[in-house]
This record gives C-alpha cells, sequence and structure tokens, in this order.
C-alpha cells in the first residue's frame, strides 16, 4: 500500500533549519510494529500517524515515534502535525483550535494568526527526582564550577522525563559533550528514557540542547515537550519572569545547524493558569511511501 507523507520543519521559518517532522496524515491499516520501522527508516528525531477520531468529541488520534520508541507526547509532532491537518483540510482551518489525543491524552493547539504561531497546551507537569550536580555535570563532559550556583538538577515530566541541567553561559551549553558511560550511570534508576537538558539563561529566555539517547536521538534540535517544563523550572529558582502574561524563548539547535525558536507563554504566577509553547512551521516537501500493512511478523 502507498502512504502519502508531508514533511515539515517546527519551530523555524527557514526551510531545513528547527526540527524535521514526518506527518503520515492516513495511517489506516497500519500497527504497532510497522509504524515503527517506517519511523527508523525516515531517522527523523519523530514521526507522526495520525487515524480517525477515536472518541465522540472528534479529536483526531495521534501516534508519535522517534527512530526506537514511540512517545507518551512530545511538542513538535503536536505542532507540526496540527499545522499539516489544517493545511490539508482534514481538519476545520477556520477553527481557533484543535484536539488531539496522545498517548498522555487530549492536548489541545491553539492558532495564532497574527504571527502565525501554533501554541500547544503543556500537559500536567510533576516533578519526578533530583540528580547530584557533579555527576549530571560529568554526563555532559563538564564540572561541577559550570553550574549555576545553588540550583539543583530535577528531572521534571509533562510525558517526556527531562533532566534539566543549568549552565553558566552560552558558551558552555555549546562545549557540552555527552559522556555515555556517565550518562547511563546517571539514569540507570529511571524507568522510561529519559532526556538530558542542558541550559543557559540568557536576555531572551534560554539558550538550549537535548540529548537523549535512549530514544534513539543523538541530539534534538527542538524539544516542545521539554519547553513548558523548563519554563518552570526556570521560574521555580528566579531563572525567568513569573507573573502571567510572561513571555520568552529557548533558543535551540543551533550548535547543530538547525536553530529552533520555541515561544513561551506563562499564563497565571508560575503558570498556574497553564503553560503554552508556540512555534512556526515551514513546509518543506510530500512525498508516498509503499510498504505493506497489517501485522508485521518481523516487528
Amino acid at each position: 500500500m502507498e502512504y502519502p507523507y508531508y514533511l515539515v520543519d517546527v519551530f523555524t521559518t527557514t526551510p531545513l533549519e528547527g526540527n524535521a517532522l514526518a506527518v503520515f496524515p492516513d495511517a489506516s491499516g497500519l500497527d504497532k510494529p510497522r509504524m515503527q520501522r517506517i519511523a527508523r527508516e525516515l531517522n527523523l528525531s519523530e514521526t507522526t500517524f495520525v487515524f480517525p477520531a477515536e472518541s465522540v468529541e472528534g479529536a483526531t488520534r495521534v501516534r508519535i515515534f522517534t527512530p526506537t520508541y514511540e512517545m507518551t507526547f512530545a511538542g513538535h509532532p503536536t505542532i507540526g502535525t496540527a499545522f499539516v491537518l489544517r493545511e490539508s483540510g482534514i481538519v476545520d482551518r477556520n477553527a481557533p483550535a484543535l484536539f488531539l489525543d496522545e498517548n498522555i491524552g487530549r492536548v489541545r493547539v491553539r492558532v495564532d494568526e497574527r504571527d502565525e504561531l501554533l501554541w500547544l497546551t503543556t500537559p500536567p507537569i510533576r516533578k519526578i527526582a533530583e540528580f547530584p550536580r557533579e555527576r549530571c555535570a560529568a554526563a555532559l563532559s563538564l564540572g561541577d564550577s559550570d553550574l549555576i550556583p545553588d540550583v539543583p538538577c530535577e528531572l521534571l515530566s509533562a510525558g517526556n522525563p527531562t533532566i534539566f541541567v543549568p549552565l553558566k553561559s552560552r558558551g558552555l551549553v555549546d562545549r557540552v559533550s555527552v559522556n555515555v558511560s556517565a550518562f547511563e550511570e546517571l539514569t540507570r534508576t529511571c524507568d522510561e528514557p529519559v532526556c538530558l537538558f542542558p541550559f543557559a539563561p540568557v536576555e531572551t529566555g534560554a539558550f538550549s540542547r537535548m540529548f537523549s539517547p535512549e530514544l534513539g536521538i543523538v541530539e534534538d534540535p527542538a524539544t516542545g515537550s521539554a519547553t513548558g517544563p523548563l519554563a518552570r523550572f526556570m521560574m521555580t529558582y528566579g531563572l525567568a519572569p513569573r507573573a502571567g502574561g510572561s513571555r520568552f524563548v529557548s533558543e535551540q539547535g543551533v550548535k547543530m545547524g538547525r536553530r529552533s525558536v520555541l515561544h513561551i507563554l506563562v499564563h497565571g504566577e508560575d503558570g498556574a493558569d497553564g503553560i503554552e509553547v508556540g512555534g512556526n512551521v515551514t513546509p518543506v516537501g510530500r512525498g508516498t511511501l509503499t510498504v505493506s500493512s497489517g501485522n508485521s511478523p518481523n516487528g
């Protein structure tokens, strides 16, 4: 069978920057092993597969895969898929918002036509653990003195567990190199794959990078699922404005040549009324993949 797909770059207005995403707008007939093999074949950070609505409310069912793993929730696939659904006419382009049913549950995406941004509402954020600063630094091939003093390293999750490591400068973020053995030792007690997210506060918000070897992602150009928790972390430790209506950005992917700009909008003090993550989407291509459907005996 032939399955059309769209290729878009998310969190950018420049083709071939941002975070690339493949969207299959009609994945009917594909099972999980086959979707995983397709994601591995395309070898992007994530690939999404769209299915008919599974509820009476009519939200679109979306499943998200890295090359090695099915995600509970991810940000750039949410925004990129919402863009494709609107542009292709699968959902009403004039609707102010749409809803995607992901493994984490229902995710709202609203449209701001003024600046062509799509905004997702971050799912509930929870703190899971703290990690020793020196071990986090070692996993990044840095020293404890490179971290911001008196700020811990925390594992937070809005569906994608991420360790936030606050560094003193943008230059240190650029200097990071993952020490695989130290990373494995750092995360060996974690129950699911974990992302490592070094960042530095800057005038506009944050300068960031993300690594997740366990998800098959050497480095991610833009991590929308971690950006809401990043905002919460920065507000908690006085690294970003806490007031409702505060807006700042996380700049990511620069070191790997895929600059991404992730917009953050805080509702209520400390985001008590929600944290939205917004971005532009740039279409770059379309294609058709020819695969067999149904059960995959080698999956």
